[in-house]
């Protein structure tokens, strides 16, 4: 059975986990799922948008343990140290996929986003939760550190002490605190029509333009240390911009006063 599903429609991807009975817990099913979602929607070029969902009224549990046994039975380096997805391991690649993926991705959350579950929001571009979701970077509980992807991200989101904390005690959050601290960028009563919403904002903006804009954070983020490259590969990016069919289409929807129509 699948473990997500995948529907796209008027540019937006729409792509759920639909292990709704056991709050989208992860299991190695779903990881498969996860993946082949994300990697899926690599090479499409008619998507500008993704929202990720849950199932039911959890957006994820995290690690269903009972599932990855084999991981204490085995030795865990050879599981976790090789390089299955590029720069990632396959349990990272359920995270990292998202930040690959080159058009936005925002992350609806609700009930709870807890350990593996909070690495794969983290793997969206944003994140929108309903007020009662609960959020932990759980790993502490089971003597275990955040392993899949969160650390290449959660620097970037929180000021160090609160991210020391949040990982040392694997405390349990509840979504307004979250957004203070930055692990939420907004909360909404319906977390998936306001992130529908904001992806249907989006996918009315110029694909390519946006899609440079995803590259290009992602470059600076990746390169805080080197000004110099950041604003040598800014230049690069806006210079594959300017004149070409989509920019100047938003130059004549502006001064027609009309919504840009692109092509795919």
């Amino acid at each position: 059975m699948s473990r997500v599903s995948v529907e796209v429609e008027n540019h937006i991807a729409r792509v759920t986990l639909t292990r709704g009975d056991k709050m989208n817990a992860l299991d190695p099913a779903m990881f498969d799922g996860i993946i082949e979602a994300g990697e899926g929607l690599l090479d499409r070029t008619d998507v500008r948008a993704v929202v990720l969902a849950g199932e039911g009224e959890a957006f994820c549990a995290g690690l269903d343990v009972m599932s990855f046994g084999a991981l204490a039975s085995g030795d865990p380096k050879d599981i976790l140290m090789p390089r299955s997805h590029g720069d990632s391991n396959r349990f990272q690649q359920v995270c990292m996929v998202w930040q690959k993926v080159p058009v936005p991705v925002i992350a609806a959350l609700k009930g709870v986003c807890l350990g593996g579950g909070m690495q794969i929001a983290l793997g969206a571009d944003i994140r929108i939760a309903a007020p009662g979701t609960r959020l932990s970077i759980l790993e502490m509980k089971w003597g275990l550190v955040p392993d899949m992807g969160g650390m290449a991200i959660l620097p970037r989101l929180l000021r160090s002490d609160v991210l020391r904390k949040l990982i040392y005690t694997n405390d349990l959050i509840d979504a307004a605190q979250a957004e203070a601290w930055g692990l939420v960028t907004e909360l909404a009563d319906d977390p998936e029509a306001a992130a529908l919403a904001l992806a249907e904002q989006i996918a009315g903006k110029s694909p390519s333009a946006v899609r440079s804009a995803k590259a290009l954070i992602g470059y600076a983020e990746t390169h805080l240390a080197d000004i110099e490259a950041v604003l040598l590969e800014e230049s690069r990016a806006q210079a594959e911009l300017i004149g070409k069919p989509h920019q100047m289409e938003v130059v004549m929807a502006n001064m027609q006063k009309r919504a840009p129509v692109f092509k795919d």
